[in-house]
């Protein structure tokens, strides 16, 4: 933890390098050039957050130049957002979001994973084939995303193109920078949900890749088969040569559940673990970027592979937790140098808050040490936070933080409203909104430089 109060600008610091294969965003045309005044925090690296009570991040074309305690003369004819003293931080990253399951958040929590999927998932994603609940539907999930203190996401849809397509527009419009999947799935799957054929399915994934890819200015598609259970052989080959033809990121699951996990030794019988099965397929990054969700129970090897092929592991601990999967051992992850990133996962998640994702993290790995594993400590905030921002935001290139050449994703929230008898550090304000703070308290939200809310 750095509290800062000196002349040095921040801007002058050198890039901390990404582990593994970031994927950049592309270019946002011309953003307005400003000064955004406030008390700032955002992490430099994963144990180390820094704090500034009225400091000011000067934006050039939508990426930070610099952030200073006294701001340089060079900069004083710049126009200046002035929030005061409320609290500026790095946009949060979800890594990890189903989009149709929105709609019934908070419902079948008693239930585990492979139950709780035929049980409200399929009959609720089967209902997008009709374009009018479409439209109801993914309007609530993007006005909520909208108001949330998210900025970025990789976003599972379901198998109908056309609602896929509709989703992608409405995010865009929105501003907000997303990758969003046509979910693949053509076996262990109910026939009301599954693809025709697996020609057909890879007919449909490639007419919508090609109708999206250059279609919207903030959002783009990730190759996305549900899980090797919901694929077959030939399905997973297919959309491994659609991820080559078109250079396109991929987004699954991994080693969520005890019974998952048993069920791929039975489908693939030849890899020696799960993520093994997804790289005989050539689903498992390496040479592009690739986000797998869970690894709960990821073994040594798993680990070593995705460490191998700079995988993002999307942590979802609310997710885990409600549907009694477990707790991924973050913090071993970290140290061992994997890609993890924070993730809502709605609705096993029954929230799509990433200040509640920060929460749970953190008290999830605290029973997991306590009941558990005493080799693995519990997460510190400073890493709950850096989970949020920067270690989910290098999946979409240099964001999530405020660093000299970052692109300024940034929430703006006002914690005046959260009474408390004594005057408070930055610090500990930060600490105290990602506990108790909701959209109620979102001011501002700046996506690459645009102002998209307030």
């Amino acid at each position: 933890m750095i509290f800062w109060n000196g002349q040095t600008p921040y801007g002058r610091l050198r890039l901390r390098g990404t582990r593994g294969k970031a994927l950049r965003t592309k270019e946002h045309g011309t953003v307005n050039t400003y000064i955004v005044k406030g008390d700032i925090c955002f992490s430099r690296s994963m144990d180390e957050i820094v704090c500034l009570e009225q400091g000011s991040i000067v934006v050039e074309n939508g990426r930070v130049t610099g952030v200073f305690q006294t701001l340089p003369a060079r900069y004083a004819a710049l126009p200046v957002l002035d929030y005061g003293h409320r609290l500026i931080l790095p946009g949060m990253s979800d890594l990890h979001v189903h989009a149709p399951q929105f709609a019934f958040r908070g419902l079948g929590m008693d239930m585990e994973l492979l139950e709780w999927l035929n049980t409200y998932t399929f009959p609720e994603e089967s209902k997008y084939k009709d374009l009018d609940y479409a439209e109801r539907a993914y309007g609530s999930f993007a006005s909520h995303l909208l108001r949330s203190t998210t900025t970025r996401a990789a976003i599972f849809a379901t198998i109908h193109v056309p609602a896929t397509e509709l989703l992608m527009q409405k995010l865009d419009a929105m501003g907000l920078e997303c990758f969003v999947g046509k979910v693949n799935m053509n076996r262990n799957s109910p026939v009301y949900l599954r693809e025709i054929s697996t020609n057909q399915a890879l007919r449909d994934t490639e007419r919508w890749i090609c109708e999206t890819k250059a279609r919207y200015a903030h959002v783009r598609p990730i190759l996305t088969p549900r899980f090797i259970p919901s694929c077959t052989d030939d399905l997973m080959f297919g959309l491994a040569r659609l991820r080559v033809k078109y250079d396109l990121p991929v987004q699954s699951h991994l080693s969520e559940n005890y019974s998952e996990i048993a069920w791929i030794r039975e489908l693939c019988p030849r890899s020696k673990n799960y993520g093994d099965a997804y790289e005989q397929f050539g689903m498992f990054g390496g040479g592009y970027p690739c986000i797998m969700a869970h690894c709960v129970h990821s073994n040594e090897d798993e680990q070593a592979l995705m460490q191998k092929n700079g995988v993002f592991i999307a942590h979802s601990p609310e997710s885990n937790m409600n549907l009694a999967s477990g707790v991924a051992p973050i913090n071993k992850f970290l140290d061992n140098g994997l890609q993890v990133g924070l993730a809502t996962d709605v609705a096993g998640g029954s929230h799509e808050s990433m200040l509640r994702a920060m929460t749970h993290a953190i008290q999830a790995s605290k029973l997991r040490w306590r009941l558990y594993d005493q080799d693995v400590k519990p997460l510190s905030f400073d890493r709950a936070f850096y989970l949020a921002t920067m270690g989910g935001g290098a999946f979409f290139g240099n964001v999530g933080s405020f660093l000299e050449g970052y692109e300024f994703d940034a929430v703006v929230l006002d914690d005046a409203s959260l009474d408390h008898p004594q005057e408070l550090s930055v610090r500990a304000r930060l600490e105290r909104a990602a506990y108790l703070a909701d959209d109620r308290n979102l001011t501002a939200k700046f996506v690459a430089g645009q102002k998209i809310l307030g």
